[in-house]
């Protein structure tokens, strides 16, 4: 990722205790909601993309990391690049 930049630019908090990832044309591709745990004495973030729980982390910053990663893989095919790098097929 880019030099000085966190995916936690791209969270608009709102309402209370959750935050809304926008993607550059201001939609809206993930959620982390704050949550308290062990009766209260820790808190863990809730990361979901699409309506689907990707998992629990100990940041907001962490959260929105793993929110942003899911974002960017479906974005690209799964696997290596199809590009034939230069080399010519071979005649048959």
């Amino acid at each position: 990722m880019a030099e000085g930049w966190n995916p936690i630019l791209a969270a608009v908090e709102g309402p209370t205790g959750t935050w809304r990832m926008v993607d550059p044309a201001g939609d809206e591709y993930g959620t982390v909601e704050i949550r308290r745990v062990m009766n209260g004495a820790d808190v863990r973030y809730r990361a979901m993309y699409r309506g689907e729980i990707l998992g629990w982390s100990t940041t907001l910053r962490l959260a929105c990391e793993q929110i942003h990663r899911a974002y960017l893989r479906a974005h690209g095919p799964g696997g290596g690049a199809i590009a034939d790098w230069g080399r010519r097929p071979v005649a048959r």
